[in-house]
């Protein structure tokens, strides 16, 4: 089916790339521009900002509470942006209705960004959240059980990267992983996936635009050879919690996104892999608000009460 009629409205009026130099600051000042105020948000419960204390020093987090319940499943949430953008505030509604969604408390982290910060803080900041969330639990209301971790494009490589480490350190308590069209492969050789060619222009995120966009967090100390970087480089699989991964059809990411779910059925994780027909990239944080991407949301919770380790928590 073709790109959905409303995307294609907004793309039309974006203008071309020029090619000069990418300004984080200034790119950074530009989303924060656009996001809505407190009281255009969905409502919750309850979001508190809290200093989490990590093994990789403070880290800001967000803590979404859904409704009133005697406990939660946690959901560790990391945001996108080509590792140097995106923030608490520019993900809000992504994190928002993830809690509606699926029920969990979701904690969004706040992790430090390159070039500012050189690798590997980003991934220690998230892992260090996920661990910290796990010895919070009783503060947090932790239904002791499911513990899952989501991300959407580089949120999602960190997702890859964070389930990986976990289970390299013994730290077995992630129940399941979700990955909005993750970032798997930052080697960006046009003919390594056949939707670099396929979707390369006219689709918001140009296969053109990878390098420079990633540029910051390889630049920073990032090897792409490194599996905590290009997680889809990782040999072996087995042991990983249930992945959702979920991809969009005009994406030049699909391709990665997809092989390392089927990469990962082969190893045995049970593993379902989404392509929502008519979507880019970004399309989970940009047009959410359409009701057929919104769907993704819903698919997130589905995915989690199937693989929960706890049917019965409490109301």
């Amino acid at each position: 089916m073709p790109i959905h009629p409303e995307i294609a409205k907004i793309l039309s009026t974006l203008p071309a790339p020029d090619g000069s130099p990418l300004d984080p600051v200034a790119m950074r000042a530009g989303e924060a521009a656009h996001v809505p105020p407190l009281e255009g948000r969905l409502p919750l419960y309850a979001v508190e900002d809290v200093a989490a204390s990590t093994t990789s020093g403070t880290v800001p987090v967000r803590i979404y509470t859904p409704a009133d319940a005697k406990a939660y499943g946690l959901l560790v949430y990391f945001h996108g942006g080509a590792f140097f953008l995106g923030s608490l505030d520019t993900h809000d509604h992504v994190a928002r209705a993830l809690a509606k969604e699926t029920g969990y408390k979701v904690i969004s982290v706040g992790y430090r960004l390159a070039p500012e910060a050189a690798f590997p803080a980003g991934l220690d900041d998230c892992y260090g959240v996920l661990r910290w969330a796990a010895e919070q639990g009783e503060r947090l209301g932790w239904d002791g059980q499911n513990l899952a971790i989501a991300g959407d494009s580089s949120g999602g490589t960190f997702v890859a990267a964070v389930a990986a480490k976990a289970h390299d350190d013994g730290f077995d308590r992630i129940t399941q992983q979700v990955l909005f069209y993750p970032s798997l492969d930052l080697d960006f050789d046009v003919d390594r996936y056949p939707s670099l060619r396929e979707n390369a222009e006219g689709y918001g995120l140009e296969t053109a635009g990878l390098k420079p966009f990633n540029s910051f967090y390889l630049s920073s100390g990032a090897d792409a050879a490194d599996p905590q970087v290009s997680p889809i480089k990782r040999e072996d699989l087995t042991g990983l919690p249930p992945a959702l991964i979920i991809t969009a059809e005009f994406d030049p990411l699909r391709d990665e996104g997809e092989l390392y779910g089927q990469r990962l059925q082969v190893a045995g994780v049970p593993t379902t892999v989404s392509r929502y027909p008519g979507a880019n990239h970004g399309f989970v944080q940009n047009f959410s608000w359409i009701p057929q991407f919104y769907e993704a949301f819903r698919e997130t919770a589905a995915f989690l009460n199937q693989h929960s380790l706890s049917r019965d928590r409490a109301e």
